[in-house]
């Protein structure tokens, strides 16, 4: 239970204090669920692909390089993408050096962003767990500064602030749908939340990693797999978040490719809002009916990055 008295409210607020110059302050967009042909309902969507670097990771990056000092030899992160796009973002503003190691299945858009962002890129291996790997070598090689995607205590405290925005500027939400990789997002939102919110957690079908780790009591390996693979399919969930999970994440639910690809493209027609597959999958629990609110019940869905060239998704 040691990441629990990590994880608090009051240190979640420190450090959003700390990261704020840094941050984007994400807008709130309210819509009717009968938009996207649903029972009527009220929903609020978390833009949270508007921040910096295009994700929420913008936050736990920055969280990282302020709140410990990096040596001469800079920073590197494994990453399926986004996260490495945000440590490059965060190292740039900041004047440190970084590399950042990535699976082949990265897409195109987020190994241009990390590279435009002045970061050194290496390709190692087809999954995330192959890009940490390398990277924990290099970290022995060179005594650079890992920054890790979502198992690292700075991180998930940079994350928690997603909910502490969502929670000031929407104090009446009932429920947040929030999507799940290695669980540093859901693990900081839920530390947040802490009971006061249902938090409920979304997962590919195809890589169950939080579904698989609460049934079996601890993290373990899943499939990692699917549509969302760059950006929610490492092996495992972190250990860090595991005990937050289980005590303030009500649910996981499962989602299929086709849901995900469904909830981009209304996302994208009905709200004119792009969002990458990992970014669009809270949204698919609803479209789906995976999840279906209850009469008032006030649901707000977290949509998480758009690191993605696909932006038409009329054609």
């Amino acid at each position: 239970m040691a990441a629990i008295t990590e994880i608090t409210r009051e240190r979640i607020a420190a450090t959003e204090a700390v990261i704020r110059p840094y941050v984007r302050r994400t807008p709130l967009l309210h819509a009717d669920l009968a938009d996207f042909g649903l029972p009527s309902a009220p929903a609020t969507f978390k833009l949270e692909m508007l921040q910096h670097s295009g994700s929420f990771k913008a936050r736990g990056a920055f969280a990282n390089l302020l709140l410990r000092k990096a040596p001469e030899a800079g920073v590197v992160a494994a990453s399926g993408g986004n996260h490495g796009v945000a440590v490059a973002y965060a190292a740039q503003r900041l004047g440190v050096p970084a590399t950042i190691f990535v699976p082949d299945i990265t897409s195109p858009a987020k190994a241009e962003r990390i590279r435009n962002y002045g970061a050194r890129l290496v390709i190692a291996g087809s999954r995330y767990a192959d890009a940490l790997a390398a990277s924990e070598a290099y970290v022995d090689k060179t005594g650079a500064m890992a920054v890790h995607a979502y198992d690292q205590t700075e991180t998930l405290l940079g994350q928690g602030s997603v909910g502490m925005e969502l929670e000031q500027d929407a104090p009446a939400i009932d429920t947040l749908l929030v999507a799940v990789g290695g669980g540093g997002l859901i693990g900081g939102v839920a530390a947040w939340c802490s009971g006061r919110m249902r938090v409920i957690a979304v997962e590919p079908e195809l890589s169950p990693t939080l579904h698989a780790a609460l049934a079996a009591g601890a993290p373990v390996d899943a499939p990692a797999g699917g549509i969302a693979a760059d950006s929610l399919a490492p092996r495992q969930v972190g250990q860090l978040m595991f005990p937050i999970a289980r005590a303030y994440v009500e649910k996981v639910l499962l989602v299929s490719d086709d849901a995900i690809r469904q909830a981009q493209a209304a996302l994208w027609s009905s709200l004119r809002v792009v969002a990458e597959p990992g970014g669009a999958a809270a949204f698919a629990a609803l479209l789906s009916d995976r999840y279906r609110p209850a009469q008032g019940e006030r649901v707000a869905v977290l949509v998480c990055g758009a690191n993605t060239t696909a932006v038409n998704f009329d054609s």
